[in-house]
């Protein structure tokens, strides 16, 4: 195993904070996991420790085919966030951006740098576009430390054959975000991590980190198409690991094991067991319906989390304190009802649970903010 640091720059109060990656095995082929971009989704942290210890005994064993790289804790400016005693680590405190939003675009730069330069190779085009849009990158000049960081984290994703953004809900059942293209990696994925639910989206908005890192390749096949083949460059992913409250050795483990065994199914792994048998149901993000509340109250829920609810069902009353008056919150649709508010105590006009739909009748951002 190798370590890595990478410093962050622009820093206005004078501090020193680094990216830690971890390189584990070697070769021309790369997968790259990171845990918990939004800092206070702690899960994925733990599953991190399970993925560095077992990896490590993968490179030792001499199973590992190509380069994995862990970022056991990617974002060190979230988990230094605290106000009045609580973590903040899903938007940064200076600018209030999610750090999960507003990666940066490179695919018109790639295609500028590569004019008259791509041929009737795939592999051979894929790989000069991949060279301009980490040239592109590395010419930045970022002027804040959310700038850095972005910049640090796509710059160690690109190239990656295989990325996974490993996060958790607030309350919710293991489920996973990709693209609809990439169906057949996603199900493999779902399979081995035994999610619930995987939510399918080219766009979901505001450029969140996987789709800065599959996106790419998705708009230069269609940019170029007819003229020049494009190879998809990158499997992207978000994984979430139930909730914030399901921090067990027990959970992660299996966890890490699912996904050693999907980058076993990519190539990147010698001799891992086979995924038992799991069904993923496979969504359109643009399915899934946000239930919101018309005033504060207490919410009591009524559905379980992870229930399969017909459109009406009951999913949670809302208990207006001063005046008595209850109110029902009824699924929209027929779905999955996969994920919910941690907090008991709720304002008006917030999103309180997701049922995912099995059509997609959403525009616009799909996801919260």
């Amino acid at each position: 195993m190798r370590l890595q640091e990478h410093p962050l720059h622009g820093s206005a109060s004078g501090t020193r904070r680094v990216v830690t990656s971890l390189h584990y095995g070697q070769g021309s082929r790369r997968a790259l996991l990171q845990a918990s971009l939004h800092a206070d989704e702690v899960p994925a942290m733990l599953v991190a420790q399970h993925l560095r210890r077992r990896l490590a005994e993968l490179e030792q064993q001499g199973r590992l085919l190509g380069e994995i790289v862990l970022l056991p804790a990617c974002n060190p400016l979230g988990l230094g966030q605290q106000i009045w005693g609580r973590h903040q680590g899903r938007f940064e405190l200076d600018s209030g951006h999610n750090f999960n939003r507003h990666y940066p675009d490179l695919v018109d730069e790639a295609l500028q740098r590569t004019a008259g330069r791509l041929g009737a190779d795939a592999q051979a085009n894929t790989a000069l576009l991949l060279q301009a849009m980490q040239q592109a990158l590395a010419e930045r000049r970022p002027q804040t430390e959310l700038q850095s960081l972005r910049q640090i984290l796509l710059g160690l994703a690109l190239g990656a054959e295989v990325v996974l953004d490993l996060h958790c809900d607030n309350e919710g059942v293991m489920h996973l975000y990709s693209t609809p293209q990439q169906a057949e990696q996603t199900a493999q994925l779902g399979q081995c991590v035994q999610a619930r639910l995987a939510l399918l989206a080219n766009e979901s908005g505001d450029a969140p980190f996987d789709e800065a890192c599959s996106g790419p390749w998705l708009r230069l096949q269609q940019t170029l198409a007819g003229r020049h083949p494009v190879a998809l460059g990158c499997y992207a992913a978000t994984v979430e690991h139930r909730g914030v409250c399901d921090v067990r050795h027990e959970l992660a483990a299996q966890d890490a094991e699912g996904l050693l065994q999907f980058l076993g199914l990519q190539g990147f792994i010698a001799g891992m067991a086979a995924p038992a048998p799991w069904d993923c149901p496979l969504r359109p993000l643009a399915g899934s319906m946000p239930i919101t509340t018309p005033h504060a109250g207490v919410l009591v829920y009524h559905a379980e989390l992870g229930a399969e609810l017909r459109v009406g069902d009951l999913i949670a009353e809302l208990i207006e304190p001063v005046s008595g008056e209850s109110t029902p919150l009824r699924s929209p649709v027929d779905g999955l009802h996969y994920a919910r508010e941690q907090q008991r105590w709720v304002q008006a006009g917030q999103s309180i649970a997701r049922v995912a739909g099995t059509e997609a009748t959403r525009t616009g951002k799909l996801l919260s903010a």
